[in-house]
């Protein structure tokens, strides 16, 4: 589990949402844009909250690690959510699109179509 700062908030989730909100912050930032992200977490208090969070350049978000035994909140739902917005962002470049294709028998030819 990771404690989330963002504002004046403090919040805990699970690792996986901790990782891919900042990954998410990379990409928003890389290309000037910005978005809401809807999670799980868990309060100071311990009580589980539903928490929207809103991504942008100027907005300060930090994760660290934290030693708290409480069970972690699930954001399966939220990491696929980001992981698929990423992914649009973040078109396949040349050689990741060209890897899916195979070269067939005459790797030259294949070569000389995608360059």
């Amino acid at each position: 589990m990771k404690h989330l700062t963002f504002a004046d908030k403090n919040l805990f989730i699970d690792d996986a949402l901790a990782d891919a909100l900042m990954d998410y912050v990379d990409v928003l930032l890389e290309h000037g844009t910005g978005d809401t992200v809807d999670f799980h977490a868990l309060g100071s208090d311990g009580d589980e909250v539903t928490a929207s969070i809103v991504l942008s350049a100027g907005m300060p978000l930090m994760t660290e690690s934290s030693r708290n035994a409480l069970p972690e909140p699930d954001n399966a739902e939220a990491v696929a959510y980001i992981e698929e917005r990423m992914a649009l962002l973040r078109p396949a470049t040349r050689t990741e699109a060209a890897a899916d294709e195979a070269p067939g028998e005459n790797v030259e030819d294949w070569l000389s179509e995608q360059y």
